[in-house]
């Protein structure tokens, strides 16, 4: 049977287009203002918190929010993927409502949740900043929505990543070598020939990481994977359940202490299971590299809203929100500023807000790397989860 869109719950590309992809308010809003004649001129800004707290986080997710955009009336504003943002908006929007007052619903998804993963991403990044960091956390989520958890992780500075499809889709190639499964299926006691196996079946470009957790003691694994494979052995991963794990710290030490006893020092140490910030900072400097899973692809969307803010050139806003268009700041010492647009903005100041659309077409180009570098640099300048 030939897979459809409509085999699985998963609302299609033409939907969010076509702007059907939204809540059934909308709808009955566009309708009032269609039936009133009434299609006012206004600035929509998507905002997080109002004024700096010192909570820094990391834009994502203005890639498909331009392609969502892209076509309809409206000169949109936005920050570059990558920009640490702390208070007043990272998005703005002007023309006339009905332009994209339906299309409200799914930019605040693209926003929202690619933000929240890319900040989870560029945490684990700087708790572990010279260590091999993966996205490992596909497995947790809809895999409708894996490409922008992979992507958005490769924005907060990830190293890689696991899922094939999502790595078709960006452009990259997905990294990951065995699981447990692949040693349960030769049997307990029979992991060299798992090992050896895989060695003899993957393509040569494919690191020789053997996992060794799986039936023994990690020490004991690690060691017979070193016999088994010898100098073809790049490294060793540990994903041992966190019931059975006791002081990882201490274990890999153990891991380490063997290696060395051995002349295999050379061989990597990999760590992947449960793991966060936390872990990564408690485990650097006893590991090469990281697989982290929920954490970044688990990470809570970022509570975004779109505010109007003017309407037909008088500032407006609901009540808890802030009236008139504004700009944002990024001072030299990495303070971050909220201040009305046409005022002048804090003494050396960089505005931030970047054109996005103009006329309906996208003027501004994307990629990955230089957003995963810009959100580096401004996890510097900011103090991003310094520790």
């Amino acid at each position: 049977m030939t897979a459809t869109s409509r085999d699985f719950d998963i609302v299609g590309s033409d939907a969010i287009r076509e702007a059907r992809a939204t809540d059934a308010y909308f709808e009955r809003t566009v309708e009032t203002l269609r039936h009133a004649g009434r299609n006012p001129h206004v600035v929509a800004e998507v905002t997080a918190d109002q004024f700096p707290d010192g909570e820094f986080e990391l834009l994502a997710g203005v890639k498909d929010a331009a392609a969502l955009l892209a076509g309809h009336d409206v000169d949109v504003d936005a920050l570059p993927e990558g920009t640490a943002f702390d208070g007043g908006p990272v998005l703005r929007i002007e023309g006339t409502y009905l332009e994209f007052a339906a299309l409200e619903t799914s930019l605040l998804g693209f926003l929202s949740h690619a933000s929240g993963v890319a900040t989870a991403a560029l945490e684990c990044r700087r708790a572990a900043p010279d260590a091999s960091v993966l996205s490992f956390g596909a497995r947790h989520v809809h895999p409708s929505v894996a490409a922008m958890v992979e992507r958005s992780a490769l924005v907060g500075g990830l190293d890689g990543f696991s899922h094939v499809a999502a790595g078709e889709v960006i452009g990259r190639e997905a990294s990951g070598t065995m699981p447990h499964a692949l040693v349960l299926c030769f049997g307990r006691g029979n992991q060299e020939a798992a090992w050896r196996a895989f060695d003899e079946a993957v393509p040569e470009g494919v690191p020789r990481i053997a996992l060794c957790d799986t039936f023994s003691d990690e020490k004991d694994e690690v060691i017979r994977a070193v016999e088994t494979l010898g100098d073809r052995l790049d490294g060793v991963r540990l994903d041992t359940t966190g019931s059975r794990r006791g002081d990882f710290r201490h274990i890999v030490r153990e891991v380490r202490w063997e290696l060395d006893a051995r002349g295999e020092g050379d061989v990597d140490v990999f760590l992947s299971g449960g793991l966060g910030p936390a872990d990564l900072r408690r485990l650097r400097d006893v590991a090469d590299g990281f697989g982290v899973g929920g954490y970044v692809s688990n990470a809570d969307p970022v509570d975004f809203a779109l505010d109007i803010v003017e309407v037909d050139g008088d500032p407006v806003a609901k009540r808890g929100k802030l009236s008139g268009v504004k700009e944002v700041y990024r001072t030299p010492d990495g303070g971050h500023h909220v201040g009305l647009r046409g005022h002048d903005g804090p003494e050396d100041g960089e505005a931030l807000l970047e054109p996005l659309i103009r006329d309906g077409e996208v003027v501004r180009e994307f990629d990955v790397d230089a957003a995963a570098e810009r959100a580096r640099a401004e996890a510097e300048s900011v103090g991003f989860r310094a520790e």
